[in-house]
């Protein structure tokens, strides 16, 4: 497996950022089982692939998710079961071009034992039946005949490219999750991932894709002069197509802080 070292570090620039006129449209990429116990993870090839289809001008990142599926003994998956989404600007002309780059960096990429899917929409083909096979993924088992027979119905393209192709149900659920703007957490988004250390509202919000920050016991957003420990960086879920952080009371006034991130077990509820 050969891996083209400009992006080992999954590094995703942000200096070539959409404006915001940029009216070129939306595209969802899913991705699911790329990974081994032994490997990087999905997330990291999800970030990989983000940076690659911007050196390689096919689209430009607006973020990535990820989304938690069914955990079920009956399912296979490496360690959690969840699936990612890229949120893309990107000209139609390049689908095929799209195609082609995700198909190749996965089959190059995905580890071995892997079963790897790969799932791509433009935004505005999303029906809500994808939408509900995604919320049906969170709670029951659903089958690849019936990842396959939706995609078919859509006219989504879905593709299965190594293993069983198992990853083709958790990839077509992805995009459905993202679409519904109320399910995942972010993975990436501008900024995010560079921001550690105690900062400001009103930092985060003019330096990150952050959209605002929320109490975790009652949903108020907090001042724009509040400062939180954001340590290790401020991993923010989405709700109403929303990134929202959502943080607890914490610190005393020698910590120079009054909030810290939401405990890791709320997070996972998302």
């Amino acid at each position: 497996m050969k891996s083209d070292h400009r992006f080992d570090r999954a590094h995703i620039s942000s200096a070539n950022a959409p404006s915001a006129d940029d009216k070129r449209p939306v595209y969802l990429v899913g991705i699911d089982d790329t990974d081994n116990l032994f490997s990087q993870g999905t997330g990291y090839h999800a970030r990989r692939l983000g940076a690659l289809l911007q050196s390689q001008s096919i689209a430009s990142l607006l973020d990535i998710t990820r989304h938690q599926l069914l955990f079920d003994r009956r399912i296979p998956y490496t360690s959690h079961n969840s699936s990612l989404c890229l949120r893309i600007l990107m000209v139609p002309e390049n689908l095929d071009r799209l195609i082609r780059a995700c198909g190749d960096y996965l089959l190059a990429e995905s580890a071995d034992g892997s079963d790897a899917g790969l799932c791509i929409a433009a935004w505005a083909d999303v029906h809500p039946t994808v939408e509900a096979f995604g919320e049906s993924a969170k709670r029951d088992i659903v089958t690849l005949d019936a990842a396959r027979n939706l995609a078919s119905t859509q006219s989504i393209f879905l593709e299965g490219l190594t293993g069983d192709h198992g990853g083709m149900i958790g990839a077509l659920a992805a995009i459905g999750l993202r679409h519904s703007g109320k399910d995942g957490r972010i993975a990436w988004r501008p900024g995010v991932r560079e921001t550690t250390g105690i900062v400001t509202v009103a930092d985060l919000i003019a330096n990150t894709g952050i959209d605002i920050v929320r109490r975790v016991d009652n949903g108020e957003p907090i001042g724009a002069e509040e400062r939180i420990d954001v340590r290790p960086w401020p991993r923010a879920v989405l709700i109403d197509h929303q990134a929202v952080l959502l943080v607890q009371k914490a610190g005393s006034y020698h910590d120079h802080f009054t909030w810290q991130l939401a405990a890791k077990s709320i997070l996972q509820t998302y």
